[in-house]
């Protein structure tokens, strides 16, 4: 029987095709299955990749935050003036730019405010400094004076005095012949000045330059920064932000000092007329220290009790001063600021009370005077570029929460995909 080759050909085709055919739809639900699991297994690796990035992120932000305390306290010399130089400049620039429209050169328009900002704060420094050493040499001298004074006070604690002697009677006392280390100190204003002021003097002059050279750039650094931005958007968000820090920065210290002066010219004028010695040096201390919030009125009130108990006979009479000093800062603090600044410059008081702790820590008493100043340049920064939401990252997202061990989430996935992976034949029609 002759095969025809045509048919077996034929026959062949249709063959492989049906078993192709055949292949494909027994082979369908397997290499579905296969994807539904190398994609799920895509999704895990990115969620723990992205959970891992933002673990290490976590920790690096930390450790670099606990670090940067001892940093800038380990490089005081260097950080502190910087800093300081860094927010007097950007106070100052608005100042800058009043010359600049008029058509001075950007490096005479800075010479000139630096030259007025050294100028006021010689003033300063001369108005506190020079009748303060007279106070503190007359120390010794008005010892008897303040103790006939604090009198009626030592008398409410003689018993408890007597008390402590008497414990401290009964206690053992040690060799009196033990080595012991002697600290030699300035025994006057004047000594003291003279043994700080080289360094006082590098610094000064140190701080002194990148005012200027930092005035000096400022429009074309600024221009730089804004031109160099990727988008316009960009550019736009970086010139706000930029004028937003500029306004922020000096329209607080700005108005402050403004106040402070006034509050110290005030202070020094009843001072005047109750008596009191050296009235302009006492406005001049309630002025500075009333630029740390909290405590500087505290320590200015403090201050003006020592100075009463020096100049007067009693300590009724003694209390005056500082009475006058809490008077006047409660109608400055409680009505004049929060009318003038209240509206400009909302900070939290847990927020300054935390940077002043802080500052103070880092750098003693320059970083009380720079802890509002810093504050305010950081809050506008993040305002503007967005703060990190740390409940949200750690809570919200689940970035450090326990998810379950990889078993337990396989075998959920692929419970809740094994409805989708039955193939199921159509009804025939």
């Amino acid at each position: 029987m002759a095969i025809d080759v045509t048919d077996l050909l034929r026959d062949g085709a249709l063959s492989a095709r049906y078993r192709h055919h055949m292949d494909a739809r027994t082979r369908k639900p397997h290499d579905q299955h296969t994807d539904d699991e190398a994609h799920i297994l895509a999704e895990s690796m990115t969620v723990k990749r992205d959970r891992l990035l933002a673990s290490l992120t976590l920790i690096g932000g930390v450790g670099l935050l606990i670090a940067m305390p001892f940093a800038l306290r380990a490089g005081a010399e260097f950080f502190m003036p910087v800093t300081a130089a860094l927010v007097i400049a950007i106070a100052l620039v608005p100042l800058l730019e009043w010359f600049e429209r008029r058509g001075v050169n950007s490096r005479l328009a800075a010479a000139l405010c630096v030259v007025i900002f050294l100028v006021l704060t010689i003033f300063a420094i001369g108005s506190i400094v020079i009748p303060a050493t007279d106070w503190v040499a007359q120390v010794p001298q008005k010892m008897d004076q303040v103790r006939t004074a604090l009198e009626p006070v030592f008398d409410l604690y003689k018993n408890a005095e007597r008390f402590i002697d008497r414990i401290l009677n009964q206690m053992p006392i040690g060799d009196s012949g033990a080595n012991a280390v002697r600290i030699e100190t300035p025994n006057s204003m004047l000594g003291l000045l003279t043994s700080s002021a080289p360094h006082l003097l590098i610094q000064l002059f140190f701080a002194l330059l990148v005012i200027y050279f930092f005035l000096a750039g400022w429009t074309a650094m600024r221009k730089q920064t804004i031109v160099s931005r990727g988008s316009f958007e960009g550019a736009l968000t970086t010139a706000r932000v930029i004028q937003q820090v500029v306004d922020a920065t000096s329209t607080y210290l700005g108005t402050i000092t403004v106040i402070n002066v006034g509050l110290g010219a005030l202070t020094s004028l009843i001072l005047w007329q109750i008596g009191m010695d050296s009235p302009v040096m006492w406005g001049g201390i309630v002025a500075v220290l009333n630029y740390i919030p909290y405590l500087g009125p505290i320590v200015a009130s403090l201050l003006l009790f020592v100075g009463g108990l020096m100049t007067f006979p009693d300590i009724w009479t003694a209390l005056l001063p500082p009475a006058v000093f809490i008077g006047l800062h409660m109608v400055e603090a409680n009505v004049l600021t929060p009318l003038i600044v209240g509206h400009r410059l909302t900070i939290s008081p847990l927020a300054i009370l935390v940077s002043l702790s802080f500052w103070a820590w880092v750098w003693g008493t320059t970083g009380a005077l720079l802890a509002v100043p810093l504050l305010i340049i950081l809050k506008t920064v993040f305002s503007a570029a967005g703060t990190p939401d740390i409940a949200g990252f750690l809570f919200e997202d689940g970035t450090l929460t326990h998810v379950g061990d990889p078993d337990e989430e396989e075998a959920d996935e692929r419970r809740e995909m094994e409805p989708a992976m039955v193939d199921t034949e159509k009804p025939a029609t």
